[in-house]
């Protein structure tokens, strides 16, 4: 499984406080069948308006293409629990998120897909929002194991629970993958297990 130690890559900035999963993703998006292409859903409504025409959104600027990197401020991911939201955020290319704090559900999931979510002090965060609009073309580094946040000449420490953190070193964050990494583990243990007309098995 994939260690993420170092994340580093251009940033854009989603002003606004509590921002929700109904937000992040339209609730008519959670019919889809599978996570497949959900990334062209993120925060839809807010990118564009009832006949699809782009609005001015920081997502929709050519400074702005291909950041891997999301900016945002406090209770990001609030809201209702569904995976889509992240999964969203993950497909459309993005790696990581710095905020001031995260639902703690949101949080969860995203850490399950490998998207790292990450704390600054508010400070900071203003901060490295303010550099980030500035510097569309510079990267922000996400270093896990140091637990810093690096951007132009700052360097600001950053939160994250520890039991994520490990995961995401140890590549541990996904369980489905640990599950099917441990497929023959997981079938010795079943041959050891009592069934009927096995020695010692219960009739």
């Amino acid at each position: 499984m994939e260690t993420i130690k170092k994340i580093r890559g251009r940033a854009v900035v989603i002003p606004g406080d509590e921002i929700d999963t109904d937000r992040i993703v339209p609730a008519r998006y959670l019919k889809a069948v599978t996570f497949d292409g959900l990334g062209e859903a993120l925060f839809y409504d807010e990118r564009y308006d009832a006949r699809g025409k782009p609005k001015d959104h920081p997502l929709n600027r050519p400074e702005h293409r291909g950041a891997s990197v999301m900016v945002v401020g406090a209770g990001f991911g609030s809201g209702s629990s569904r995976e889509h939201a992240p999964q969203a955020i993950k497909r459309a290319g993005f790696k990581a998120i710095i905020g001031e704090s995260f639902a703690e559900i949101f949080f969860g999931n995203a850490t399950q897909l490998g998207l790292a979510c990450v704390t600054l002090d508010p400070e900071d965060l203003g901060v490295l929002a303010e550099w980030v609009r500035a510097n569309a073309d510079g990267e922000v580094e996400i270093d896990l194991e140091a637990g810093e946040v690096r951007f132009g000449e700052r360097v600001a420490p950053l939160k994250i629970p520890e039991a994520a953190r490990e995961a995401l070193l140890s590549g541990r964050w996904d369980p489905l993958a640990e599950l099917l990494e441990s497929a023959a583990a997981v079938r010795r243990m079943d041959e050891k297990l009592p069934r009927p007309g096995r020695p010692g098995g219960y009739r």
